[in-house]
């Protein structure tokens, strides 16, 4: 069967070593939910989405879960920036709701060493404060020497923060943005946002000049998210993560494999997840980039396609349109 495929394959002129591991990858399920707003009914998304995704309450009472935004930088009022307080609120709801322990949040922002002046200007900090949520600075955190069964980079042991590792499950809600440096920040991207500060620096430049692509797949092999949520209600187009301009998708998506669920967005977001260097590497390793095994729950993706704008001078944008 195998030597039929890269027959087939070799026929049409694909090259069989980079596409066979897409043909025997195990499929993942991820769920697209149709949002037009943070004043809409995001709880009843997010619980739906679970339902779709076959997570029961049984999978998720008594777990103390830990919550990773993207809180990048201090702007009030900017949402294509950061994960919306609102948003952020409905995931907490979610799984308390579905009968979690105890629901907590982190962030080690990678552009400021002030990680309370980003809860405060973002309207996080006020959300937490209202509902007797535990957040922890993980650029301060205490941390501990966390053995890197990836070893895709140089960095060697990763210095975890202990918050982390106390959780039962680690969940990434990311913001759906372009990246100048990554092409796109999702769910994998975002958990460089666990690595201290303390140790890895601002912004993160020991991640960065250990490259990127590496770091990206190292943390996420080692940290292993049991969710991977993006609020792509708002989103950011051209120079994100950061400089971009806001873009009004009006989606929420979601899944258990944060590979599926970032190809998901890419090509929600006109781009192929294939040309994204990270997420192609993670395909057939850390999960699935390939759309034939990615089975979508929920609504259809074609019909929420948007081509979020890329910059030609962008390297990292370069050649990656659907």
């Amino acid at each position: 069967m195998a030597a039929a495929a890269g027959v087939a394959l070799a026929g049409i002129g694909i090259p069989v070593v980079r596409w066979a591991k897409y043909l025997f990858e195990k499929k993942e399920q991820v769920f697209t939910a149709s949002v037009p707003g943070y004043d809409r009914d995001m709880l009843g998304a997010l619980l739906n989405g679970f339902r779709e995704l076959g997570v029961t309450p049984e999978e998720i009472r008594g777990k103390r879960v830990l919550l990773k935004p993207n809180l990048v930088e201090p702007h009030t009022g900017a949402g294509q920036i950061n994960t919306h307080p609102l948003f952020l609120r409905a995931c907490i709801e979610a799984f308390l709701t579905l009968g979690a322990a105890s629901v907590a949040v982190g962030e080690g922002p990678g552009h400021r060493r002030d990680t309370y002046h980003c809860l405060e200007t973002t309207g996080v900090g006020d959300i937490l404060q209202e509902d007797h949520i535990a957040f922890a600075d993980f650029n301060f955190s205490p941390f501990r020497a966390t053995p890197n069964p990836a070893n895709r980079s140089t960095l060697g042991d990763l210095f975890l923060p202990d918050p982390l590792l106390a959780a039962d499950l680690v969940v990434s809600v990311a913001k759906m943005k372009t990246h100048h440096l990554a092409g796109v920040t999702l769910t994998m991207k975002n958990l460089f946002g666990v690595m201290p500060g303390s140790v890895y620096g601002w912004p993160k430049n020991v991640l960065h000049h250990a490259g990127i692509i590496n770091s990206i797949l190292d943390i996420n092999a080692t940290v292993k998210p049991a969710f991977a949520i993006v609020d792509g209600i708002v989103g950011m187009e051209g120079d994100g993560p950061i400089m971009g301009t806001p873009v009004q998708s009006g989606l929420v998506v979601m899944g258990r494999n944060p590979a599926a669920v970032d190809s998901t967005c890419a090509r929600l977001m006109g781009i192929d997840p294939l040309k994204i260097p990270y997420i192609a590497a993670a395909s057939g390793w850390l999960g699935t980039a390939a759309e034939r095994n990615i089975e979508q729950r929920g609504e259809a993706i074609a019909a929420h396609r948007r081509d979020f704008q890329l910059i030609d001078t962008i390297e990292a944008q370069q050649g990656i349109r659907l």
